[in-house]
């Protein structure tokens, strides 16, 4: 499949129907800059897209992958079936975005977990003592899945799922190297200090 010809098609198309990226961008709920990319040959549209492109310039579904007519127009049936095609890749994607959604949320509560179980374990030898290093990289990683998820489920954009994981992982690193230095420094002193509480363990 030529991505660069489609690209072409794709544009072609859309120029025969007096359409703007940006029209077009907004007749499918997608941005101009993803009508773009496709258009420059960087992308290809999801299935169900390229069916509705198909449906919308009424051209064959197979022109559309060609990147040129050969045909008049996309048979019924083969729009049926390639409908149901889209229909159950999207079913199925959908299925292991609440995977990787749930995961990322679960690996967040267990990082927040450990790191508690870390601090605690200053004042109370029973527990183990989980390296620190590791509850950032799981938050950081748990991060990155949920908002992973979230982009894939079409509910933030490519760029602003970056921005979002910048601000986001900058969070909490700030939050648990504070977190970290209060635990370590400034909660021992006022255990005992204020609260007449022995020596912490550790």
């Amino acid at each position: 499949m030529d991505q660069i010809k489609i690209g072409n098609f794709l544009k072609e198309l859309r120029k025969e129907h007096n359409l703007s990226q940006e029209q077009l961008a907004d007749r499918f709920n997608v941005s101009s800059r993803s009508v773009s990319r496709w258009e420059n040959g960087k992308t290809m549209p999801d299935i169900s897209l390229m069916i509705e492109l198909a449906d919308f310039y009424d051209i064959d579904i197979r022109d559309l992958l060609r990147g040129e007519r050969k045909s008049e127009k996309m048979e019924e049936n083969l729009k049926e079936t390639l409908v149901m095609v889209a229909d159950y890749t999207e079913a199925e994607k959908a299925k292991i975005l609440k995977k990787v959604y749930i995961c990322g949320q679960g690996v967040v509560i267990t990082s927040i977990a450990s790191m508690i179980m870390y601090f605690v374990s200053y004042f109370c030898d029973f527990i183990v003592l989980t390296p620190f290093l590791l509850i950032l990289a799981s938050g950081i990683f748990g991060i990155n899945t949920t908002l992973a998820g979230l982009q894939l489920k079409g509910k933030m954009s490519k760029e602003k799922n970056k921005k979002l994981i910048a601000v986001t992982v900058t969070i909490w690193v700030v939050i648990a190297v504070f977190v970290l230095f209060f635990m370590t420094f400034i909660l021992p002193k006022i255990l005992v200090d204020v609260l007449g509480m022995g020596t912490p363990v550790g």
